[in-house]
C-alpha cells in the first residue's frame, strides 16, 4: 500500500514537473526543433515566401558551392573565427591571470572588463563606427604612438575585416576572462606554494601549472567562441554591411541578404545548413587538438 502511494505521489511530481517545463518545451518545439527541420527540408526547395515551394532537389547546395561570394564568405568567416578566437581567449586568460591576484581596485577592473559582454552590440558597434572614421579615434590613438595614420577602416578594403575583428575581440574579452576568473579560483594555492618552494618563477608557475590545470576551462572557452564568431553578423550588419567590395561579407550575413533581400529561403537554408555543419567540424576539430598533452 505504501508502495503504491509512493508511485502515485512520484506520477504526481513527474506531472507538476512537466506541466512547469510545458511552456519552454513548446516553445522550443516550435521555434527550434520545427524550425531547424523545416529549414532543411526548405533547402531543397526554390522557395520566396510569395510563391508556391518548388522541389529542385540538391541545386541549392550545386549553386551554393560553385559561387565565388559564398567562397570569398567563408574565407572572411574563417579568418575572422580563428584570429578571434585565437586573440580573445590568450586576452581572457592573461587579463583572468593579472585579475585574481591582490590588486588594489580589482574588483573595479573586473566589472570593467566585463562592461562590453553585457554591453548590446548593436551600442557597441555603433560607438566603433564612430571611431573608425578617418578622423576618428582610433587613428587619432595611432598618432599618439607615433604611428601616423589616415586610413578610413571600414570603407578600405585591407582594413575593413581587421576592424571587424578588433571589435570582435573587445567585445567577448570580458566575458570568456569570468570564466577562467571562476576556474583559476578552483586551483590550490598549495599547488603554487610547493611549486614556490621548488624554486619556480611567476612565469614557469602560470606555464607548467595554471595552464595545464585550465586546458578544460581553454577548450570551453575557445569552442563556446568558435561557435559565436562563425554566427557573427550585428557588427558585420551595423558596421560595413558586407563592404567593402564584399571584404567583410560573412557567412551568416550572407544567410541574411539571401533571405530577407532576395526571398531566396531555400537558398539561404541551404547556406544556413553547410554553416551549420562547418561549425560543428571545427568545434570537434578544436577538441580533439586542445585533448592532446601538449603542455608537458
Amino acid at each position: 500500500m505504501r508502495k503504491r502511494l509512493f508511485s502515485k505521489q512520484q506520477m504526481v511530481e513527474t506531472a507538476v514537473a512537466y506541466l512547469c517545463l510545458s511552456p519552454f518545451l513548446i516553445l522550443f518545439g516550435i521555434f527550434t526543433v520545427y524550425a531547424v527541420i523545416h529549414a532543411f527540408s526548405m533547402s531543397f526547395y526554390d522557395y520566396s515566401v510569395f510563391t508556391t515551394p518548388v522541389f529542385i532537389g540538391l541545386a541549392n547546395y550545386v549553386e551554393l558551392f560553385g559561387s565565388e561570394l559564398f567562397r570569398k564568405a567563408m574565407g572572411n568567416t574563417f579568418t575572422y573565427a580563428v584570429v578571434t578566437v585565437a586573440m580573445q581567449t590568450i586576452l581572457a586568460l592573461l587579463v583572468a591571470n593579472l585579475l585574481n591576484r591582490k590588486l588594489v581596485g580589482r574588483a573595479f577592473f573586473r566589472a570593467a572588463f566585463y562592461v562590453p559582454a553585457v554591453t548590446p552590440s548593436v551600442v557597441i558597434s555603433l560607438i566603433f563606427t564612430w571611431m573608425f572614421f578617418r578622423d576618428g579615434i582610433f587613428n587619432y590613438a595611432l598618432g599618439l604612438l607615433g604611428i601616423h595614420s589616415n586610413v578610413d577602416w571600414l570603407n578600405n578594403v585591407q582594413a575593413a575585416l581587421p576592424a571587424v575583428i578588433i571589435v570582435g575581440i573587445w567585445s567577448n574579452v570580458g566575458r570568456y576572462m569570468l570564466i577562467f576568473l571562476a576556474g583559476l579560483q578552483d586551483i590550490p594555492r598549495s599547488v603554487y606554494e610547493a611549486a614556490e618552494i621548488d624554486g619556480a618563477t611567476g612565469f614557469h608557475s602560470f606555464r607548467y601549472i595554471t595552464v595545464p590545470l585550465l586546458r578544460p576551462i581553454v577548450t570551453l572557452v575557445a569552442i563556446l567562441g568558435a561557435i559565436g564568431a562563425f554566427q557573427v553578423f550585428t557588427e558585420i550588419y551595423i558596421m560595413t554591411g558586407g563592404g567593402p567590395m564584399n571584404a567583410t561579407t560573412t557567412v551568416s550575413y550572407l544567410i541574411y541578404i539571401n533571405a530577407f533581400n532576395y526571398f531566396r529561403m531555400g537558398y539561404a537554408s541551404a547556406i544556413a545548413w553547410v554553416l551549420a555543419f562547418v561549425i560543428f567540424a571545427f568545434s570537434t576539430a578544436q577538441r580533439k587538438v586542445l585533448d592532446v598533452e601538449i603542455y608537458y
